[in-house]
C-alpha cells in the first residue's frame, strides 16, 4: 500500500491503474488463496507465502500477485519444484537451497539494523538457523551469526560472550536435548528466542525432547517457538529489534 501511494506520489503509476489496484485492498482473492495486502499495514512485515503443501503453480500465482504490488515477496519451505514455477513468472526471483525460501527484494542495497544476534547449536541445525537469518534481513535487519557453539564444548561460546551481551535480542537453536538457550540466557540481559529442532536421535523425538526442554527452562527471559520455525523466531525478533536501540558496534 506505501509502495503504491509512492509510485502514484511520483507520477510512476496512472490513476486508473491505481484505482483499480485499491479496489482489491485489504485483500485479493484468487479462489484457492486470499492475498493480504493490508499485513504490512498492521504488523510491519507484509504477508509471507508457506509453501508446503501448495502446488507449484499456486506458489507462483500467489508469488506473482505479491511482487507486483510491492516489488518483493517470500515464500518459506519452498521447494526447487516452487522456485522453478515462480520464476517462469518472476524471473529476478532468487532461492536459498539451505534455507528454503524463495524471495524477491526490490531494495537489496537498504541498510538492516543491527541488534539480533542468531546462534546455532551445530552445524546440522543450519538450515533452520538460515531461514531465521533469511527471513530478518528481508525484514530489514541484520543478524550477527554464531554457530556451531552447543554445550557440549562451552569454550566455543564464552569466546562470543562480548557480542551476545551488546545484542538486543538473541535467536537460540538447539537440537538434541535443546540446552543451550538456557545457557544463553544466564548470560545475557536480552530476550532470548529458542527454537528447537528435530535435530538427534531417537529419544530426540523428531525435536520434542528439545521443544521440552526449552519450555522447561529455568533461566528466565526465553521465549519458544515450536519446532524447526526458524521463520517465526525471526519475526518475533524483527518485532522487538525494532523497539529496541541500535547495537553498540564497538
Amino acid at each position: 500500500m506505501r509502495n503504491l501511494l509512492t509510485r502514484v506520489a511520483r507520477h510512476e503509476q496512472g490513476v486508473d491503474e491505481a484505482l483499480a489496484a485499491l479496489t482489491t485492498l485489504p485483500f485479493e482473492d484468487l479462489g484457492f488463496a486470499k492475498i493480504d495486502h493490508h499485513r504490512e499495514l498492521r504488523r510491519g512485515i507484509p504477508e509471507v507465502i508457506y509453501c508446503a503443501g501448495k502446488t507449484p503453480q499456486q506458489v507462483a500465482q500467489i508469488a506473482q500477485c505479491m511482487a507486483q504490488r510491492t516489488g518483493r515477496m517470500m515464500g518459506t519451505r519452498a521447494t526447487f519444484e516452487h522456485f522453478h514455477a515462480a520464476r517462469e513468472l518472476l524471473p529476478e526471483l532468487k532461492y536459498d537451497a539451505t534455507a528454503r525460501i524463495i524471495y524477491l527484494d526490490s531494495e537489496p542495497d537498504r541498510p538492516r539494523k543491527a541488534g539480533v544476534v542468531l546462534l546455532a547449536a551445530g552445524t546440522s541445525d543450519l538450515p533452520v538457523a538460515e531461514e531465521a537469518a533469511l527471513s530478518l534481513d528481508l525484514m530489514g535487519q541484520g543478524a550477527q551469526r554464531v554457530y556451531d557453539v552447543g554445550v557440549a564444548g562451552l569454550p566455543r561460546l564464552l569466546e562470543h560472550l562480548p557480542v551476545l551481551r551488546a545484542a538486543n535480542v538473541l535467536i537460540v537453536i538447539a537440537g538434541m536435548e535443546g540446552a543451550l538457550p538456557s545457557v544463553v540466557a544466564g548470560l545475557v540481559a536480552a530476550p532470548v528466542i529458542a527454537v528447537p529442532t528435530s535435530v538427534g536421535y531417537g529419544a530426540s523425538f523428531g525435536g520434542l525432547a528439545a521443544l521440552l526442554g526449552m519450555l522447561n527452562s529455568c533461566s528466565p527471559g526465553i521465549a519458544v517457538v515450536n519446532i524447526d520455525n526458524g521463520f517465526g523466531a525471526a519475526y518475533l525478533a524483527a518485532m522487538i529489534n525494532k523497539r529496541e536501540p541500535q547495537m553498540n558496534s564497538e
